[in-house]
């Protein structure tokens, strides 16, 4: 009898634990999940990014582990986040594109392009795209591209009486460029919370991004084929003209290849390129002769700021990201998605719809340090390049920034511009349709985003 009751103790032993097991982790689920809302709760009435991730990731650790739990990550967290040799290259590419917007050359290259183009119907629009593809080469920073060419090809194209809405939509979508075309601080910062090749991101993003520039000229040209009177033929140059207009684009070669080209050919590392550019950027400044101290001194305040901002965001994301962690949250999410009987194209396409309604609510900066821990876990157990998917978010964040009810590049045309706001949300439309058919098409063909990364020098 001894010997069974003992038996029976065993036997009974294991279930309990495993009883007990369960309900912690269902515990552990349910505070993740209160705090997830939480967080979305807090960023939808407005409380700022870097601040809601602390708060709530704090709030999250407590309710885990106790003060103890809590004291231990905000003494390591700040630290641990920022000592990565990468993260350099934020501030200096963000020093880079001030330097450019103070140089005047952003302002040259619509002209330029204007020349080529003027003449074809709806060919302002299209120089637009030109340009910012142009200024994205150069500065890397979407919501700088967007209030340059607000201020100059926007009131161009109004002058010669092209339809607010095509304008102030093809303004929006081109600002984006900035984000995938190298160099480009979101994929940088992908880069680093990803641990994926900075360089090969960055040259993954070449052919997207003239892909990308491409749409948005073809887009155009489809509008203005249905409504011809939205965009009048402009004046038409002599060949002479034309050519006078390429001087713009020395400078613009120049800090294409000290930042692309040196990494590319494997001269230098991402950082160190960001270093050179932020140097060739202001050695274009005193080529124009447009360095004053005011000038210097605003550059170096907007860079500052910015940077700042990113870096608040990413030591704030770490002490969430450890709640994360504690509750298994993403271990849990990969086994219940491996489990899945579906495609996994169709959990792709979830991923992506995700993307896109983050995008229309919340900032890209926090959108990648949020959900790229938790995501690419998933992707690479699907079977996907992370590289590639770096590629894809960021052409995503792209139609986020144009998408309501936040599209901040929309608001920042609208504010340089003194347009309404939903005049500029109407012309941004089509972009969206001819922006998401050609996700589709990359995810179709993922070898048009990894060939050039595969060719590159080691």
């Amino acid at each position: 009898e001894l010997c069974g009751l003992r038996g029976g103790i065993g036997d009974r032993a294991p279930n309990q634990g495993a009883t007990a097991n369960l309900r912690h982790r269902g515990g552990l689920g349910m505070i993740a999940g209160l705090i997830t809302v939480l967080l979305f709760g807090l960023l939808t009435i407005g409380m700022p990014v870097a601040f809601t991730l602390a708060f709530t990731g704090a709030l999250g650790l407590y309710l885990v582990g106790g003060w103890q739990a809590v004291s231990g990550v905000l003494a390591t967290a700040p630290l641990s986040s920022v000592e990565s040799y990468e993260l350099i290259s934020v501030p200096l590419f963000i020093l880079m594109a001030e330097f450019v917007i103070m140089s005047g050359v952003a302002d040259r290259l619509f002209a330029a392009a204007a020349t080529w183009v003027g003449r074809v119907p709806g060919g302002l629009a299209m120089a637009t795209a030109l340009a910012g593809a142009g200024f994205g080469a150069i500065s890397g920073s979407s919501t700088a591209s967007a209030a340059t060419l607000s201020s100059t090809t926007l009131p161009a194209m109004l002058k010669q009486g092209y339809d607010p809405k095509l304008s102030g939509g093809v303004v929006a979508i081109s600002g984006t460029l900035a984000m995938l075309i190298p160099p480009s601080i979101a994929l940088i910062l992908y880069g680093i919370i990803a641990d994926v090749s900075i360089g090969a991101l960055l040259i993954g993003g070449v052919i997207p991004g003239i892909l990308v520039t491409l749409v948005i000229i073809g887009t155009v040209w489809v509008l203005v084929l249905i409504e011809p009177e939205a965009a009048p033929r402009g004046r038409a140059y002599t060949l002479g003209e034309k050519f006078t207009s390429l001087r713009v684009v020395g400078p613009m070669l120049f800090l294409f290849m000290a930042v692309t080209g040196v990494i590319y050919t494997g001269v230098a590392t991402p950082t160190e390129a960001s270093g050179l550019g932020a140097f060739g950027a202001f050695l274009i400044v005193l080529w124009e002769r447009k360095f004053t101290r005011a000038a210097m001194a605003k550059a170096l305040l907007h860079a500052a700021h910015a940077s700042c901002m990113i870096i608040m965001i990413i030591v704030c994301a770490k002490v969430f990201g450890y709640f994360f962690t504690l509750t298994q949250s993403t271990q849990a999410l990969v086994a219940w998605v491996s489990a899945l009987d579906v495609s996994r194209w169709f959990i792709l396409a979830l991923i992506m719809l995700g993307y896109l309604i983050l995008g229309c609510l919340m900032d890209q900066v926090a959108i990648l340090i949020l959900t790229v821990p938790i995501v690419l876990p998933v992707i690479k157990a699907l079977g996907f390049d992370p590289v590639w998917f770096g590629v894809m978010v960021i052409l995503m964040a792209e139609v986020g920034l144009v998408t309501p009810p936040v599209g901040l590049n929309v608001f920042v045309v609208a504010r340089y511009a003194r347009r309404p706001l939903a005049e500029i949300f109407g012309g941004v439309w089509p972009h969206v349709f001819s922006h998401l058919m050609l996700v589709v098409t990359l995810a179709a063909f993922p070898q048009i985003v990894l060939w050039l990364p595969s060719k590159m020098a080691g």
